[in-house]
């Protein structure tokens, strides 16, 4: 499948199945964010996968999780970050949901539904992980069977701007 083909079909799944993620395609998903890019190869992001029971449960207190056996933790790594010296800006947001991407795509490419999850309350997330000081949770992407009807990949055409709004060619 193209890159495009693949883009096209990746929509957020809000109702899963319980079956469990099979190891491989989790091993998948992680190469996937390890392969993606950071700015200046910092690498600033680490992340949680959470899977068990209990993991969700203490997930669940947080953020929707839509019933998906699997979910990730995508954290900023503050002691890691790229930062612009024109005006101090640091890339670990944007770095985090690079690798998001990455996964949230490699999911679907396997035939995985996910949903990418914003929000969330970070307070719950850095007490219930234990998360270090200089971790920020960013993301977080739910991801399992989905136990729905994907929408078409062809919504694209009607449900977003036209190319002609979203590009200005200078």
């Amino acid at each position: 499948m193209t890159f495009l083909a693949t883009a096209k079909r990746r929509c957020s799944i809000r109702t899963y199945q319980p079956t469990p993620v099979e190891q491989e395609k989790v091993d998948a998903i992680i190469e996937a964010a390890h392969v993606a890019p950071t700015a200046a190869n910092r690498q600033p992001v680490r992340i949680v996968q959470v899977e068990s029971a209990a993991g969700l449960a203490r997930l669940g207190k947080a953020a929707n999780l839509h019933g998906a056996p699997l979910a990730f933790i995508v954290c900023a790594d503050h002691d890691r970050a790229w930062r612009r010296r024109f005006d101090g800006m640091t890339s670990t947001a944007i770095d985090a949901s690079i690798l998001t991407d990455h996964m949230m795509l490699e999911a679907t490419d396997l035939g995985l539904g996910s949903v990418w999850i914003c929000a969330f309350d970070p307070a719950i997330v850095r007490t219930e992980f234990e998360l270090a000081p200089s971790l920020e949770p960013v993301n977080i992407l739910a991801v399992g069977y989905a136990a729905c009807e994907p929408t078409s990949p062809e919504r694209h055409a009607t449900e977003r701007i036209p190319v002609s709004e979203l590009v200005t060619i200078a």
